[in-house]
């Protein structure tokens, strides 16, 4: 890495965090900037021997920094951020360069053996699964990963390992950067989970969607590897302007696939490729999507030849998931809260099945909060009519207002309309404070509750597992 000394405004959120440890890891000192913070990301930063303060000011810029970076986030612009117009003034002043955190990852995976995991749904999980595997096999591998790992220190890492496993997100780099984040990581190798319409506020048209990926691919070496989920038709059809070695898997009609699949607490599937099975493997992981997540890793890890299947074995039996992917929140009480991310439509849609799936005799009541754009706008409206097929109540909580004004926002009531519409029974939720005794009212030792949000249910994600935990201990 050419800088010595690299300052962070908004360092704190997940993406920036994660690229201020591999460069710390690198042996750069860093410095940052952020307010709103909170663990477990403030606890990775400070474990990582990284300070930074609290608010945004023009001399939290260090006066040595060689480079600062600067995060994608509504406040961070030079309108209205001292720091941030600060950080552009030093750029043409004094020539010190202005960066994104895919811009510093760029330059990190220059000589690096990587791997990028790209979807619309399944990328957190898979990401995290294949660093955990390599990990516990002691290739140690580098990883960037978007969310919270369980049984890792930290959501990003540098290794002495030549693979580098990036997470790689379709989302803008930088308020001044339109280009897609991973376009910037130098992928030697792609997982494509999918690539069904998300992120309608900056992609409208699905195929303005699928351009990204379509570049992300056209960076692969013709010596790469592709592999890709059969089952969803766009990242097939996606897949096929790769001219290199492509390899398909998923639950089913694909070169790999899994067999004889028995859910329960652990879930035991035979893996399978062309007919022939390969190795049984073992998961404490939720729902058929993840089972389609742990063949797609498997395909990537045993066709690379970066493991062997007892190694893979061993890694997929002990990953303990990414913390809001089916994460069991209640573990003592016979109600089992789990939260899913129910950020789109493929998410909560897999996510209500697997609750139905491992619970088939219970009462599934979901707790859901549409958080981001792509369920908030009227053009998502038809979605609701069978995304909770297998729900027996659905409380909604008021929707998310950021951004309320730049898109035709759904109302409430709109939603709660279409959701009884179409068969359910769904009633609002004001606040937490209003949620919490009308859920409790209905609740009985037979019910599992699926809590759905990319936000925080105003509080709930904590009390209502806390109130199950209280009412129907084990």
């Amino acid at each position: 890495m050419q800088f010595k000394k690299v300052h962070f405004i908004g360092i704190a959120g997940k993406g920036m965090s994660a690229t201020a440890i591999l460069l710390r890891e690198a042996g750069v000192v860093i410095s940052g900037s952020d307010e709103g913070f909170y663990p477990p990301v403030s606890d990775y930063l400070e474990a990582a021997g990284i300070s930074f303060v609290n608010g945004y000011k023009k001399e939290n810029i260090p006066a040595d920094a060689d480079a600062i970076v600067i995060g994608k986030n509504a406040k961070l612009v030079p309108e209205s951020n001292a720091e941030v117009a600060t950080a552009f003034d030093y750029q043409k002043t004094l020539g010190k360069k202005v960066l994104s955190f895919p811009d510093v990852l760029h330059e990190l995976t220059a000589a690096t053996d990587n791997i990028v995991v790209a979807g619309s749904y399944g990328k957190s999980t898979c990401t995290a699964l294949l660093a955990w595997c390599l990990k516990s096999a002691g290739k140690d591998p580098s990883y960037f990963i978007g969310e919270v790992t369980k049984g890792l220190d930290a959501h990003a890492h540098k290794g002495s390992g030549k693979a580098f496993v990036l997470e790689g997100d379709e989302y803008p780099s930088a308020n001044w950067d339109l280009s897609s984040k991973f376009l910037h990581y130098n992928p030697k190798s792609v997982l494509l989970t999918s690539a069904t319409h998300d992120h309608i506020n900056i992609y409208p048209t699905h195929e303005s969607y699928l351009a990204p990926f379509r570049k992300l691919l056209s960076l692969l070496p013709p010596g790469g590897l592709l592999v890709v989920n059969a089952t969803e038709p766009h990242a097939l059809a996606v897949s096929t302007e790769y001219a290199g070695k492509t390899v398909t898997y998923g639950l089913q009609e694909a070169a790999w696939y899994p067999e004889h699949i028995a859910y329960g607490a652990e879930t035991a599937f035979d893996l399978m490729h062309d007919g022939k099975k390969i190795i049984s493997l073992t998961t404490r992981l939720l729902g058929a999507h993840n089972i389609e997540n742990i063949v797609g890793v498997s395909v990537l890890l045993l066709e690379k030849q970066l493991l062997t299947p007892e190694e893979l074995r061993e890694g997929v039996a002990t990953f303990q998931g990414v913390k809001r992917r089916m994460e069991h929140l209640s573990p003592r009480s016979s109600i089992p809260v789990f939260e899913g991310y129910g950020s789109s439509y493929e998410k909560a849609k897999s996510a209500v099945a697997a609750m139905k799936l491992h619970f088939p005799e219970k009462k599934l009541v979901v707790v859901f909060e549409p958080h981001t754009f792509t369920w908030r706008n009227k053009n998502a409206l038809a979605q609701y009519d069978d995304v909770f097929a297998g729900a027996d109540k659905v409380f909604v909580y008021e929707p998310a207002s950021q951004g309320a004004a730049t898109h035709a926002q759904l109302s409430q009531e709109e939603i709660v309309g279409r959701i009884r519409d179409a068969g359910f029974a769904a009633e609002p939720i004001k606040s937490a404070a209003d949620a919490l005794p009308a859920i409790e009212a209905d609740l009985q030792n037979s019910d599992a509750i699926l809590l759905l949000t990319s936000g925080e249910l105003g509080g709930l994600i904590k009390s209502l597992p806390a109130l199950a935990e209280k009412k129907f201990p084990l």
